[in-house]
């Protein structure tokens, strides 16, 4: 019995300890489950506020509920069409950043549609962004939203106006369409500078020849893509840029062509030179070198303008070939030309000033038709200054000439009794102004003059004063032969100068404006000073060897051999005295020295040769024969033909007394002697 009490006691005790097992793990269960409600409490209560947001339209107005999915549709559309939009510009992006040479008309199709979907972006993200902005305000006013989700609608909207209203409205393709016609902009340089060749000329090619050469135009092919990039450039503001592209292009390859032609004389200042002497030589380059440039590459220039431009309007082409013209060149021709006008006045420079002048009015109707546009208003205004400065000047000269030979009236006549510089030079000088080549112009610039000063001008006026000048010359010879104190010297110095009007004036215009019996006075004037001189110079020594008391008789050798001793020496002496004195005496034409030589030998050398021959042998066998048998035959002959040579020119000029001022070296500087003399 006592047994079976115990073992029921044992089982209670194990089966109440199994019991508290399982109450024990009932609690830790409930524990570890609170613990874990707890942190649900915890995350439940920080979402509570989103929750309340997300769940106020519900507690919002039941009208403002049921309007605004309308304001949300009518904005969500206008924002998607441009959404969209902008997701076609950027699939133009490879295309647009591609290099256009290798299909231009595609790359300018593409160009064009990013154009319109800018286009469309700027006429409606100001749209879109209004629609937003009324939504946002709709759902404030309406409290349909959370105030911090609104707050951050209206920052992001506030950043789409300020860019809508702004700079970065032109960025709305992210500089996409700037990047484009950049490189629109340097493929219409790339076929400008493929297709802008130089003339294949050298230095050394004459004008003549490379007149029928003309700039290679561009191929219409080329001009047809010009004109369809100037097109996309049009439509977006940037026509000066391609404007800009195509001057400074084709303004230096017409550089380039003149370049070989070494024009680096159009720079000379007037400081650089003393006269137009001393360039004359470039003032005939210089027209030759106009006429080509205006002709044909100015000419090439204008036309192609012209082609390229010409769906533009004419301001903008004519503007365009006028900067061409400016940069490559011929702002300086023209300054060239006022330099001219700007130096120093001289007789020379009224042939130069004609020269000019006819190379101007050989181009006047290319100049009016190239450059008279307003566009070219500089060109004008500084080839109507150059052509004036020409006109005053050379009229100015021209009408001077008489009072600054008559001024060199008081100078001294040349020392060896030669013709004065300033004779050859007028008598040359007048027959270029009455000749073919310089009438025409001289009269048409004293005509022009004229009219300027509201004065006649009639033909005659230039021949009297031409025939006036060559009076002068005359009043001029006649003061200086007078002016020797030695006869012999004058009478030379006359026969020299009246031969010189014979013979270079005979058979030219300004003889035959003079006329034969002018002439025929001036040749007979010349033989007679020929004659005095020849009678009383040269023509006086055979006296000096006279024969009387020479007759020998027997006894009589010694009386004779004194004689001829004494008139041998006289006759030296006066030989002597006479070439020292006339050596260096000059007559500058050759067949009157010639002649006057032989006169002289005919004068002189018979009667020395029959005397020598006669009474030579009394002196000959005497020790001191070479004392009175000085010179042979043959060298007396020789000397005589020696006289009167030329001697190597040397430079100079005439200086007269300056009234006026005008003529800062006198008449002329006479440093081309020899192109003065006709």
């Amino acid at each position: 019995m006592a047994n079976s009490v115990n073992d029921k006691s044992i089982e209670s005790l194990i089966s109440a300890s199994k019991s508290l097992r399982l109450s024990l793990q009932k609690s830790q269960g409930l524990g570890s489950a609170l613990e874990k409600a707890g942190n649900r409490f915890e995350e439940i209560n920080q979402r509570l506020p989103s929750l309340e947001a997300a769940v106020r339209p519900i507690r919002a107005d039941k009208e403002a509920l049921a309007a605004v999915g309308g304001h949300i549709n009518r904005a969500v559309g206008p924002a998607a069409a441009v959404l969209k939009v902008f997701d076609a510009v950027h699939g133009l992006e490879k295309s647009l950043l591609s290099d256009p040479r290798s299909d231009l008309p595609g790359y300018l199709s593409v160009l064009k549609r990013l154009e319109e979907a800018l286009r469309f972006l700027g006429d409606n993200c100001g749209l879109a962004i209004q629609w937003l902005e009324d939504i946002v305000e709709y759902l404030e006013d309406n409290a349909v939203a959370d105030d911090r989700y609104l707050s951050n609608l209206k920052k992001s909207l506030k950043g789409l106006r300020e860019l809508q209203d702004g700079e970065g409205k032109a960025n709305l393709d992210g500089g996409l369409l700037e990047a484009a016609l950049e490189k629109l902009e340097n493929e219409f340089r790339r076929l400008l500078m493929e297709h802008s060749v130089p003339l294949p000329m050298s230095s050394s090619s004459s004008l003549g020849e490379q007149a029928c050469i003309a700039p290679s135009p561009l191929p219409v092919l080329v001009i047809q893509k010009l004109q369809a990039i100037i097109g996309r450039s049009i439509a977006n503001n940037r026509l000066e840029k391609c404007i800009s592209i195509y001057i400074e292009v084709r303004s230096s390859n017409v550089r380039a062509s003149l370049q070989a032609l070494n024009l680096d004389y159009l720079e000379i200042s007037i400081a650089e030179f003393n006269d137009v002497q001393s360039i004359e030589g470039y003032i005939a380059q210089w027209g030759k070198h106009l006429e080509f440039a205006v002709k044909h590459l100015f000419e090439a220039e204008y036309k192609l303008c012209n082609d390229v431009f010409e769906r533009i309007g004419l301001d903008v082409w004519m503007g365009c070939f006028a900067k061409i013209a400016a940069q490559a060149g011929i702002l300086a021709f023209l300054q060239f030309g006022k330099t001219v006008t700007e130096s120093k006045k001289d007789p020379i420079k009224l042939l130069k000033l004609l020269d000019i002048f006819a190379s101007l009015n050989k181009l006047r109707l290319d100049f009016n038709r190239l450059f008279g546009g307003a566009a070219c208003i500089e060109i004008q205004n500084l080839t109507r200054d150059l052509i004036k400065s020409v006109i005053d000047g050379a009229a100015e000269i021209f009408w001077e000439l008489l009072l600054q030979v008559q001024l060199q009236r008081q100078n001294p006549p040349p020392p060896d009794g030669s013709v004065p510089k300033l004779v050859s030079f007028i008598t040359d000088y007048c027959n270029k102004l009455l000749g073919d080549d310089y009438k025409p112009l001289l009269t048409q610039v004293l005509i022009i003059d004229r009219s300027w000063k509201h004065q006649k001008f009639q033909e005659k006026l230039l021949i009297n004063e031409v025939l006036e000048i060559i009076k002068a010359i005359e009043i001029n010879l006649e003061t200086w032969i007078k002016a020797y104190e030695d006869a012999s010297l004058s009478n030379l110095f006359a026969m020299n100068n009246h031969w010189h009007l014979y013979r270079h004036l005979k058979g030219t215009k300004l003889g035959v404006l003079l006329g034969d019996a002018w002439l025929k006075e001036h040749e007979q004037y010349k033989d007679y000073y020929a004659t005095v001189f020849l009678r009383d110079s040269w023509g006086k020594l055979p006296g000096h060897l006279s024969r009387e008391g020479l007759i020998l008789f027997s006894g009589g050798r010694a009386t004779a051999r004194d004689l001829v001793k004494k008139r041998l020496k006289t006759f030296n002496e006066a030989f002597d005295d006479m070439y020292k004195r006339q050596s260096n005496w000059i007559v500058s034409d050759k067949d009157l020295r010639e002649k006057t030589c032989h006169l002289i030998v005919q004068a002189v050398v018979p009667v020395y040769r029959s005397y020598m021959q006669n009474y030579g042998p009394l002196v000959e066998q005497d020790a001191s024969s070479s004392k009175y048998a000085k010179y042979s035959v043959q060298t007396l002959e020789k000397m005589l033909l020696s006289l009167f040579q030329p001697k190597p020119v040397r430079y100079g000029s005439f200086k007269g007394r300056q009234t006026s001022g005008k003529f800062n070296n006198g008449v002329t500087d006479l440093r081309r002697t020899t192109s003065a003399v006709v």
